[in-house]
């Protein structure tokens, strides 16, 4: 039973302020992501890279040239896989999914990190720059063995956005391809307190380890209600099949209130800023390949659900296509954003433990407090 005087409780946390942080900061009312001062659109617009985002984010400012070439020597230094590590996923079912296979291999190179148990700054700044580099080639490594190509390891000319892509198609990819992912890397990036943020510093709070607190954050992403929305959006559209079927189509599905994924979200009262760069580069991809008809279909969508029920497309909505234009598969779609969010998350995790207090928070009880036992004999 609850105190009359106890705050409200608030299903799934909405508006409640759990904690401080600088990393990151949404302004749902203007549509505006900022990391570290800086909003999102000024950084794509102006050419920012994933490495320099990653950079700021993890630092709290912007990388001089000397600063970014040695963070990107870090990271080339740690493009690589411990051996067993690469066994391990070598003997792993085909039938796994590429989030299951991500979660497994983050915990496991806990083993082979001779910083595991040190949770102090600098041990989890060096723990950090290992699973930022690799992350991808966990991803793409995972698609070469269950596809029965050669594996193809990272190049150290190529960023981590052509890296990636390198990795995963074995060849080298455009400059407007690597552009498009270094783009949807840095959008990805961080997002304030959601699920799997949240997890994440939920775990550090306890002052467990950075994988351990990165690998719960994975199984958070994988739920088709945060990371997993824009694989379903895809598979959508592919319902759909063709242009001339898509208003029918959405018709029916809110007036049957079927669940339409990337639409809506719980802080943004307008367009969510990402999905702005990301429509764009749907469309740009989509011209380029002379196959319109997947951003065809996601404005008729857009522009419908906009009118009959006023919700805007989240970052998971454009997305979607803009990734299956470039050939990557759909169930990559995840993983990609788990790459990019580990920037994210593993900068919680540091500025959780640099001021560090265990999340615990109330809960409003619900249930009956005046039963009493009864011996089992006496039970109906």
């Amino acid at each position: 039973m609850a105190d009359s005087t106890a705050v409200v409780a608030k299903k799934g946390l909405e508006d409640i302020i759990a904690g401080t942080s600088a990393v990151c900061f949404i302004d749902g009312r203007e549509g505006r992501l900022i990391y570290r001062g800086y909003d999102i659109h000024d950084l794509v617009n102006g050419g920012a890279t994933f490495e320099e985002v990653a950079y700021l984010v993890l630092n709290g400012a912007l990388p001089n040239q000397s600063q970014l070439d040695e963070f990107i020597g870090q990271i080339r230094a740690e493009q690589n896989l411990p051996s067993e590590i690469l066994a391990q996923m070598l003997r792993l079912p085909a039938s796994a999914n590429g989030m299951e296979v991500l979660r497994t291999i983050v915990s496991n190179l806990s083993f082979f990190d001779e910083d595991v148990a040190d949770n102090s700054r600098e041990a989890n700044y060096r723990k950090t720059i290992r699973l930022i580099a690799k992350t991808p080639l966990v991803v793409a490594l995972f698609h070469r063995i269950r596809s029965g190509g050669d594996l193809v390891m990272p190049r150290n000319d190529l960023s981590i956005a052509g890296n990636f892509l390198y990795m995963l198609f074995g060849k080298e990819p455009s400059a407007a391809h690597t552009r498009v992912i270094d783009v949807a890397l840095t959008l990805h990036a961080d997002h304030e307190f959601n699920a799997s943020t949240f997890t994440a510093r939920c775990i550090a709070a306890t002052l467990s380890d950075m994988h351990s607190a990165v690998t719960g954050a994975i199984g958070a992403l994988k739920g088709p209600l945060h990371g997993g929305a824009n694989e379903q959006v895809m598979k959508m559209l592919l319902e759909i099949g063709e242009v001339a079927a898509a208003k029918e189509w959405i018709t029916d599905a809110l007036a049957s209130k079927k669940k339409v994924m990337g639409f809506g979200h719980r802080v943004y009262k307008t367009e969510d800023p990402r999905a702005t760069h990301l429509r764009q580069m749907s469309k740009q991809l989509g011209e380029e390949a002379g196959e319109t008809k997947w951003f065809e279909m996601s404005r008729i969508i857009e522009d419908y659900v906009l009118e009959q029920k006023h919700l805007y497309p989240n970052v998971d909505f454009y997305s979607a296509s803009a990734y299956y234009m470039m050939g990557i598969p759909i169930d990559l779609y995840t993983p990609i954003f788990a790459m990019s969010r580990m920037v994210g998350w593993t900068a919680h995790i540091m500025e959780q433990q640099a001021d560090n207090r265990i999340i615990r928070p109330a809960s409003e009880y619900t249930g009956p407090t005046e039963l009493k036992y009864a011996p089992i004999t006496e039970r109906n």
